[in-house]
Order: structure tokens, then sequence, then C-alpha cells
């Protein structure tokens, strides 16, 4: 029994966020309920971050969630809804912001610190590279070591 009950969970695991739209928070009509759930796809959670709303167990998640519910209930359209949410929350809360000037940081900022990161692995590896080997000789080691080797074969 307690091994079925433990297989029941472990197949459970991966239906987590299936369960974070609670039934409390689901619209009795059935096609704005689906609309609720696309446009909630589409919103980040703004306490988990890597989360969107529908995902996201966290308390904020639900009142946006139910935020977002009442006004498509109002009758916004979808866009208005977004609107809504992005006049209230900024830019950030939209999984894939707008590119305008203002979001381009959240655009181009992985990428630049990728360029950077790898421009400063190249760079201190070029150093390592250079420091390994010893330093070149001066004009008058060559010639002190020259005339070593001369006194050694005479």
């Amino acid at each position: 029994m307690k091994r079925l009950l433990l297989l029941l969970l472990l197949l459970l695991l991966p239906a987590g966020p299936a369960f974070t739209v609670t039934p409390d928070e689901r619209l009795a009509d059935p096609a704005l309920e689906a609309r609720a759930r696309a446009i909630s796809r589409e919103l980040r959670c703004v306490v988990c971050q890597n989360e969107s709303v529908d995902e996201s167990n966290a308390a904020l998640a639900r009142d946006v969630r139910l935020l977002l519910r009442e006004r498509l209930v109002a009758g916004d359209s979808d866009a208005a809804a977004i609107g809504f949410l992005v006049a209230r929350y900024g830019d950030f809360v939209l999984l894939r912001p707008p590119l305008r000037p203002e979001t381009w940081v959240l655009w181009y900022g992985p990428f630049v610190l990728l360029v950077l990161a790898a421009g400063g692995t190249w760079v201190a590896l070029r150093r390592r590279a250079q420091a390994d080997g010893p330093p070149p000789l001066s004009a008058e080691e060559r010639a002190r070591i020259d005339r070593i080797l001369r006194e050694d074969e005479g």
C-alpha cells in the first residue's frame, strides 16, 4: 500500500503546476477560463520571476490571476486586461516584454553579459598563457650566457 501511494505521489509531482489554479479561482464560463489561462501563461510572477502567473503558487500570483479573471468577466479584451496589469506592475510582468528603449536591458542584457564574460575569460586565458613561460632574457643576460658557454668550450 505504501509503495502504491509513493508511486502515485511520484507520478503526480510533474503535474504540480497544473494544480496552481485552484477551483475557487476558476470561472464558470469555459471560454473565459481558457482565455484567462492563456493570458496568465504569458504573465511573469513578480515574486518567483522565472515562472508564469499560471504556474506559480505565490500569493501575489494568485492575486494577479483573480484580478485578470475579474477584468475578463467585466468584459475587457485580452489586450485591455494585459494593459491593465502592465499599467499596474510595469513591463516586467510580461514574460516577453515589448522591444523598446526602456526594455533593452531585459532583451539585450543577458547577451551583453555573456559577451563580457567570454571576453574576460579570453583575456584571462591569454594573460595566463603569456605568464606561464619565463620572461625573455635581456641583452646583458644573453651576453653573459654566451661568454659562459664560450669559456666552457675553450
